[in-house]
């Protein structure tokens, strides 16, 4: 057995605007296929390039597309009722970005797709992610790091526009 320390930047931005609001203005910009759908197309595909058509297919303006969601608020409610805080998991990525990181460092695969989480809080509705490059950065592979840290620009532009 092997362990190694990483430590994780998370960037969290902050908006005075509702939880609907912030999670609309997040959601618009990535792409929602229909993940059995999707899956069944990059499964028939024969070629690089018909992945690549594929893909572009499924992902939105922001270059990403979400893999699913986690709706932590919901099960709040159970518990506390409708005044539980608004909480929501969502995973998302591009596996053309994914694959290009998992081929420099397989591990890279443990944090990908990532994950943004969109909760309420006394001070605001908070947007938070932790950094790909963050991740990867101790592994020293200087391929993948620059495909992290592409992916951490765009996800930081998605996280700043939906928290305006």
């Amino acid at each position: 057995m092997t362990a190694k320390n990483i430590d994780v930047q998370r960037l969290t931005f902050t908006s005075k605007r509702s939880f609907a609001d912030v999670l609309a203005k997040l959601e618009s910009p990535i792409g929602h296929p229909d993940m059995s759908k999707f899956r069944k197309d990059v499964s028939a595909a024969k070629t690089e390039e018909d992945l690549e058509r594929v893909v572009h297919g499924a992902v939105g303006p922001a270059d990403l597309m979400e893999f699913s969601r986690l709706n932590f608020g919901e099960v709040l409610q159970k518990e506390l009722g409708p005044k539980a805080p608004k909480s929501m998991r969502l995973l998302v990525g591009n596996p053309l970005i994914m694959k290009q990181m998992v081929k420099s460092v397989p591990d890279a695969g443990s944090y990908a797709p990532v994950t943004i989480l969109i909760d309420e809080r006394s001070d605001g509705v908070h947007l938070s992610y932790d950094t790909m490059a963050s991740y990867l950065a101790p592994y020293g592979n200087p391929d993948a790091l620059k495909v992290a840290r592409d992916l951490d620009a765009k996800v930081e532009v998605l996280l700043a526009a939906a928290a305006e």
